[in-house]
């Protein structure tokens, strides 16, 4: 059971899948190389983000506020960013968003189980949405030159996997 003392530090984002109740799919929200940091202090604080990889810069000659809508818009839908409070309750971490450039974030809890192997970390969870139950798999890793050499995920009754790989991180 992972405890507070072996989550503190940054870690780099592997990989986030996505597997549904309703189809025999997966999906990767940030790209199958997505980027991104996670962060835990040691005094309770976390902060998460994601990012597609490739990002398309903004217009350097144009106030960001004074940028059209859509731009601003396929800009911010290639990251994603929250941070607040956390505890480590049963081998479980509860974030508690006070931040979040998503506006639904903020007072809710986000309840990730977590598992520890080496300096690998894998949270997972699961969410609805419309009917259908989500399972969130991200792997992270403390120190990548001494990554993953194995990866065990609890998958539904019935889940088939396909297209596995793992990608470094870029230095």
């Amino acid at each position: 059971m992972i405890s507070k003392d072996e989550l503190i530090g940054t870690w780099q984002l592997e990989s986030w899948t996505i597997g549904y109740t309703d189809r025999d799919e997966y999906t990767y929200p940030f790209g199958e190389e997505p980027q991104g940091l996670l962060v835990y202090s040691n005094d309770g604080w976390m902060s998460a983000s994601i990012n597609r990889p490739g990002r398309a810069l903004l217009p350097e000659d144009v106030s960001f506020r004074k940028l059209p809508d859509a731009l601003k818009a396929k800009a911010f839908s290639s990251y994603f960013h929250y941070a607040g409070r956390y505890r480590v309750v049963d081998g479980d971490v509860i974030h508690y968003v006070t931040q979040s450039l998503n506006p639904n974030f903020p007072g809710t809890e986000q309840l990730r189980h977590a598992e520890l192997d080496g300096q690998t970390l894998v949270l997972s969870g699961k969410d609805q949405v419309g009917g259908v139950t989500r399972f969130h798999y991200a792997l992270f890793n403390q120190n990548s030159d001494r990554s993953a050499s194995a990866v065990r995920y609890a998958m539904p009754a019935g889940a088939t996997i396909s297209n596995l790989s793992f990608h470094d991180v870029p230095y």
